[in-house]
């Protein structure tokens, strides 16, 4: 086999060349990372994070976020992906259902609870049931059943009352254990 022979590559010094100036945008964090918008600054988040980013966990649930499919967390609190529009997030720190996990891969008590309840159905509704869920913990630490059923997410699978017991499996510290 005859040895490759390096080509040389012509170096231009064309001084006409200049960088382009950082756009103006919108400045988001979204999942512990740095993203500038650029676009329409009225673009919800929800098609942001879908169609631009790619992660695809949160779900359209409707044009005002009816049934919780479309939940994130914005500053630690659940609200509806569908109806905030860029221009309100600034700066604001944004978690998505794939941001729940630890940077190891680890799951979120959360996620696990819903693994060792079986609370999955179809799977459409999960993530914002995952969303729903961490915000309520925050605010309630030990709810009661009327509590989980004031949550704005729907099922159509049935899975309620399996979520019901994820839920208070991780109030009761008990996410990953038989």
């Amino acid at each position: 086999m005859a040895p490759v022979q390096a080509q040389a590559v012509p170096v231009t010094t064309d001084s006409s060349i200049v960088p382009e100036k950082v756009r103006d945008g919108i400045d988001l964090q979204i999942n512990g990372e740095h993203y500038r918008h650029t676009g329409d600054p009225q673009m919800p988040l929800l098609w942001y994070l879908r169609d631009v980013l790619r992660l695809t966990g949160t779900k359209y649930g409707g044009e005002r976020g009816e049934n919780g499919a479309d939940l994130v967390l914005l500053d630690g609190k659940a609200v509806s992906a569908i109806t905030q529009p860029l221009a309100k997030l600034a700066d604001r720190q944004i978690v998505t259902v794939e941001g729940l996990a630890g940077n190891d891969g680890s799951l979120h008590p959360m996620q696990q609870a819903f693994v060792d309840e079986d609370a999955i159905g179809c799977g459409y509704c999960t993530p914002g049931w995952l969303i729903a869920a961490v915000d309520l913990l925050r605010r309630k630490p030990h709810p009661g059943d009327d509590d989980i059923d004031q949550l704005p997410n729907l099922c159509r699978c049935g899975c309620q009352t399996r979520v019901r017991r994820a839920i208070k499996r991780v109030a009761a510290g008990k996410a990953g254990q038989p």
